[in-house]
């Protein structure tokens, strides 16, 4: 699988990696099952995999993605040091529900509790979550600051953030990546200039979503224009969406997230799929219904 670099200061991955969120959110497969899948991922040369402490049922459940990683990584018979793992903290989820909780003291907290859950010394790529609007910006990327001298994360990433929060969290310390929402259907990182200034910077770009999202997802086999490439190119309307995305900046990796082997070979599919400029100006141009 074609590589790029995962950020600033960080070696090349796959362009195309795993997110790990939806097996272990509602509807989550049984964990043997799961193993499978991110097996299945590792095998078809996917050399990143992102996750995060929240992504599991609810505060009782908190790790459960990264404990499921960390048990797939030790059953796998590959190369283990060619893996990079990125995780997140400053959400919560009381009663299963999505909060953002950014104190310096939680996050301290939740990087101690995810490098027991990956069972490494240090994270590699250790991202805040969310901006929390009840917490100083500053104050929240000063305590990965911290945390990375501490030698607890070797990189620094954000998420869900704006040019000129990335900007902000610059004049504190280096950022290596950037994970915002990114597919045909929400294209703000594009039209924002996200992308662009990542793309400038050096930082890497994580897409996040990148085929829509759940309902949206299914939508996109009934897609006038990606039936028709699909018929053309002989590439699943999932598998042409991920290449479009990819198409979008120098710095950009797309991070699909899959419940079935099945669906994270075709992500891998996408790592080395190229698209003319006039297929992929006709994914640009094409309405992509969120309704």
């Amino acid at each position: 699988m074609r590589q790029r670099p995962l950020g600033r200061g960080a070696p090349p991955v796959s362009v195309v990696g795993y997110g790990g969120m939806h097996l272990s959110i509602a509807g989550r497969p049984p964990e043997d099952v799961a193993v499978r899948v991110i097996h299945a991922g590792l095998d078809a040369g996917m050399t990143l995999i992102d996750t995060a402490d929240v992504y599991c049922l609810d505060q009782n459940d908190v790790g459960h993605n990264e404990r499921l990683i960390a048990r797939a990584l030790g059953t796998w018979g590959g190369p283990r040091d060619r893996v990079l793992i990125a995780t997140k903290g400053g959400m919560i989820r009381p009663d299963g529900r999505w909060e953002r909780d950014a104190r310096p003291e939680r996050l301290r907290r939740a990087c101690e509790r995810s490098l027991q859950a990956l069972k490494v010394d240090r994270i590699d790529l250790y991202q805040l979550h969310a901006p929390d609007h009840q917490v100083p910006f500053e104050d929240s990327v000063g305590a990965l600051v911290e945390l990375q001298r501490e030698g607890k994360i070797r990189w620094i990433g954000l998420s869900n953030v704006s040019v000129a929060e990335i900007k902000a969290a610059e004049a504190i310390g280096e950022v290596a990546t950037v994970q915002n929402r990114l597919n045909p259907f929400f294209r703000e990182a594009i039209e924002t200039g996200v992308v662009r200034y990542c793309g400038e910077r050096g930082i890497g770009f994580l897409a996040y979503s990148p085929t829509g999202g759940g309902r949206l997802t299914k939508k996109l086999p009934a897609h006038p224009v990606l039936q028709r490439l699909s018929s053309e190119l002989g590439f699943s309307p999932h598998a042409l969406v991920l290449a479009w995305v990819l198409a979008q900046g120098p710095s950009v990796l797309a991070i699909p997230s899959a419940r079935t082997e099945a669906h994270v070979r075709d992500s891998a599919v996408a790592g080395d799929l190229t698209l003319s400029d006039a297929d992929r100006w006709a994914i640009s141009e094409a309405h992509f219904d969120r309704s």
